[in-house]
């Protein structure tokens, strides 16, 4: 066995441009996949035509908010570029340099102001409907966030305003008088002064205006509580059922390991299998230089060897970039191994099955590829029935598993590592059975 091994170190130093395509293709694919993952699309490139006189403010109770501080949360998301006609928002558009324009009107204070009349934006676009589509998200997004920044403004001053007619007195308000009695006062006042009213339509009149008062001291305190719950009626608390929230770079680092893991293993076993099926050399071997079980676990160790070791030196150089919780790295090195073992498993059953070092490759790379998007498919995307079908694929092979058993060691992720590992052993020892079949087949 270890002259088998020897022999197979030194085809793979022999073939270097095949060994630096075995492991730089599946690095530039995992590479692609993550950063297809992890890509959060760019701002938009949009020009800003605002319409409005400087300085315009929308007046609630006797406190200004400015228009500006809206219109600069609107595109606070988007790459704005601001003009200053019409003309020349439309050129932009035009030519391309820009994917869209917003217009904002003259009159949007006045229309936010009366509370009557909803305001609009114009947004002018190129035709394109990729373009559209991008900006159009990216607007209601920005749109939604500066409403709320901008509904929580005039809540604080609608806020503060009740609280000085409960309270009373001038907190350097404008417009309120210099000191005056706050509702919350006024009652014991009244009461006070009805005590020393004769009976008489006086003080009937100085009674039903002690009720109003109390009445609408008890409804305005509330009332500010009525206006936190308008401005945001239904608040997301978010809660995870098992493990912690996974975020998307680093799943999208696990993603890409385990698929580099996966192509390097697979591709390396089932050829070095196919390779002495090709050369005529299985037989020689088989027949009393080693055995069967000694030839597959030989191949098994070699391709899962390789596969680790590439895939260890990207995770590790990921972590540079993106933050990666090392006091983890044992359990990343168990999830790297069970999957690597499981993988090259895989391999030397397709290498046993074909007949030649091509029908290997092509053969892994064909299986490999389907099984690794198949795992990504989320819940919901397709129907109940073709999402259980999925799974059911997904299970028999070691993808799924080993992208399992490395998100946990990486993220803390659910399922857990034993659980990921044990089913990978398991697939281990089913493929290896497979491959054992395979050569007595072929032999």
């Amino acid at each position: 066995m270890r002259s088998l091994l020897r022999k197979d170190l030194l085809i793979l130093r022999r073939s270097r441009l095949t060994v630096a395509t075995l492991v730089l293709y599946p690095v530039a694919i995992a590479l692609l996949i993550g950063f297809a993952l992890s890509r959060t699309p760019s701002k938009a490139h949009v020009d800003v035509l605002d319409e409005t006189p400087p300085g315009e403010t929308v007046q609630v109770a006797s406190r200004r908010v400015t228009v500006s501080s809206y219109v600069d949360g609107l595109f606070s998301g988007l790459h704005a570029n601001r003009v200053s006609t019409r003309a020349r928002a439309v050129g932009d558009v035009e030519s391309g340099k820009v994917v869209a324009a917003v217009v904002i009107p003259a009159d949007i204070a006045a229309k936010v102001a009366s509370a009557t009349a909803q305001a609009e934006v114009e947004v002018i676009y190129n035709g394109n409907a990729l373009e559209q589509s991008l900006v159009s998200s990216q607007l209601r997004s920005a749109l939604a966030e500066a409403n709320l920044g901008f509904s929580e403004q005039i809540q604080r001053a609608a806020a503060q305003a009740i609280d000085l007619l409960l309270r009373g007195g001038n907190r350097g308000v404008l417009g309120a008088p210099p000191d005056f009695v706050g509702l919350q006062r006024l009652p014991s006042l009244l009461r006070r002064q009805i005590a020393r009213t004769p009976p008489g339509p006086d003080r009937r009149s100085l009674e039903a205006i002690e009720s109003f008062a109390s009445f609408a001291a008890q409804n305005l305190g509330v009332s500010k509580r009525v206006l936190a719950t308008v401005g945001q009626p239904i608040k997301i608390r978010s809660s995870v059922l098992h493990g912690r929230r996974t975020p998307l770079d680093t799943f999208a680092v696990v993603v890409a390991v385990t698929v580099s893991l996966m192509f390097l293993a697979v591709l390396l076993a089932a050829g070095g299998v196919a390779l002495e099926r090709e050369e005529n050399a299985l037989a020689r071997l088989i027949r009393g230089l080693v055995s069967r079980e000694a030839l597959l676990l030989e191949k098994v160790l070699l391709a899962a060897a390789c596969s680790f070791a590439v895939a260890l030196a990207m995770l590790a150089g990921v972590g540079a970039f993106v933050t990666l919780d090392w006091g983890r790295a044992a359990l990343w090195l168990a999830a790297l191994a069970c999957g690597a073992v499981a993988f090259a498993s895989l391999g030397v059953a397709i290498g046993a099955l074909a007949r030649e070092v091509r029908a290997a490759s092509l053969l892994a790379f064909l299986l490999s590829l389907p099984l690794a998007f198949l795992a990504l498919v989320p819940a919901g995307a397709v129907s109940r029935g073709f999402y259980d079908a999925i799974g059911a694929i997904s299970f028999v092979f070691p993808f799924k598993a080993a992208l399992q058993a490395l998100d946990a060691a990486v993220n803390d992720a659910h399922p857990g590592l034993g659980g990921a590992a044990l089913h990978l052993i398991v697939l281990s020892v089913v493929f290896g059975l497979l491959g054992r079949i395979g050569l007595q087949r072929a032999s």
